[in-house]
């Protein structure tokens, strides 16, 4: 038996797709545990560039059973745009399949998400506006409506009446926003349900199967570790858990099962949206990392803040997911910089934090303390042993290692799936 988690170490952004896609080609099962289509991976295969949103990244791979489980949130427009897209570029995705636990994100949701955030003014939270945080929120209120209720034509039509009623009163009445139709909301999405019906079955059992006879099983995340709704930087985080610990409850398995969780950060640090960012780079060299990194959203395209990595966040991402080792992408980015940053505390208020702070508004005062390391002047995008990287660059890593308390074992030295350099055996 063979189970592993692969979660974000920061903000999201990591290159966890990347990473997934590499150790998909080991892996018989690939499971997306949690999130929706506000975040994305991008895995770039023989120069071909492939944005995913809710599919898993192991669908590139012909024989890899890819599971969309219980705990994402599904837009089924975006999902049958999702699978369009990759069967017009030759992608068989007739090994995908949906749990009918996962729930749905409506129209009111992303219109609710919407407003919410046009109200907050100054205080938005940063979302990508699409609705995935009034789905949860749904989910939560035990008001929501899921992928199997669509598959069932006549307690769908009670079970969105009944939402509908209230969800209109409050876009009317709160909003003066106009109501929505019952009648076609129903027949967008029973259409819908009719669409994916092929795809849908009871995820958890085919899970726990899978890993019962023994195959090798990987559980992919979306967004990263400081966006847990409970973990992250709250409240600029996401609507579910990131963390390792949502793989089992978004999967439908026990934590039992779960052999190693590994996270994957950048050689610096990035993030979407608003929040506190203690490393953030405002400056050139900032804009220069963005512009060498391709610093955009997936999803929405959006500039995203640059700033040297944070060992502090690091620490906290290994003890909170339990990190097994670190996945460290991005390497080649920093090629050329004369010097680097790492933060390894915090300075608050005249103290020395080594942890990261408990509160919300330690972290937003914060100031980093850092260790300047050389930087290496060669590009290293060839690179293919560990042993060939520059001194520098391997000081680099080694300082990471020691900062965080446990071992780098694969490292990123390119957007290619072959720009890639295992340390060890990960399966």
């Amino acid at each position: 038996m063979s189970a592993i988690v692969v979660v974000g170490t920061q903000w999201g952004d990591e290159g966890k797709g990347k990473v997934i896609d590499f150790l998909s080609e080991q892996a018989d099962v690939v499971v997306r545990h949690q999130g929706g289509n506000n975040a994305g991976h991008t895995v770039v295969v023989h120069d071909r560039e492939f944005k995913l949103h809710l599919v898993p990244s192991g669908i590139l791979y012909p024989d890899t059973l890819c599971v969309i489980a219980n705990g994402v949130v599904i837009d089924p427009k975006v999902l049958l745009e999702e699978i369009a897209y990759l069967e017009a570029r030759g992608v068989d995705v007739k090994r995908l399949r949906i749990s009918s636990k996962a729930h749905v994100v409506m129209p009111y949701h992303s219109k609710m998400d919407a407003l919410n955030e046009e109200r907050r003014g100054d205080q938005k939270i940063g979302t990508t506006l699409r609705g995935i945080g009034p789905a949860y929120m749904d989910k939560a209120a035990r008001v929501g409506i899921r992928v199997g209720d669509l598959l069932h034509p006549g307690e769908f039509r009670d079970r969105l009446a009944r939402v509908l009623e209230e969800k209109n009163h409050v876009l009317s009445r709160a909003y003066a926003v106009e109501p929505f139709d019952v009648d076609e909301m129903y027949d967008t999405f029973l259409a819908y349900g009719q669409a994916i019906k092929a795809y849908v079955s009871d995820t958890s059992r085919l899970v726990n199967a899978a890993i019962d006879r023994g195959q090798r099983v990987l559980f992919e995340g979306a967004q990263g570790t400081m966006l847990d709704i409970d973990h992250g930087t709250y409240p600029f985080v996401t609507s579910s858990h990131p963390s390792a610990g949502g793989a089992a409850i978004g999967a439908g398995v026990g934590p039992t099962k779960i052999d190693r969780v590994y996270g994957v950060a950048k050689a610096y640090t990035t993030r979407v949206g608003d929040g506190p960012f203690p490393t953030e780079l405002t400056d050139a060299v900032g804009e220069d990392i963005r512009t060498r990194g391709h610093e955009f959203g997936t999803t929405t395209g959006r500039p995203r803040r640059v700033g040297w990595l944070d060992a502090v966040v690091l620490r906290y991402a290994v003890r909170v997911n339990g990190l097994s080792g670190i996945a460290v992408t991005r390497l080649d980015v920093l090629d050329g910089l004369p010097s680097l940053k790492i933060a390894t505390a915090y300075e608050y208020q005249g103290a020395r934090l080594t942890e990261f702070p408990d509160t919300s508004w330690q972290f937003r005062d914060v100031v980093p303390v850092y260790e300047t390391l050389p930087g290496w002047d060669q590009p290293i995008g060839s690179v293919r042993r560990l042993e060939d990287l520059p001194l520098n660059a391997r000081l680099y890593l080694g300082r990471i290692e020691k900062a965080v308390g446990v071992p780098v074992v694969l490292v990123s030295v390119g957007r290619e799936r072959s720009h890639t350099i295992p340390l060890q055996s990960l399966f």
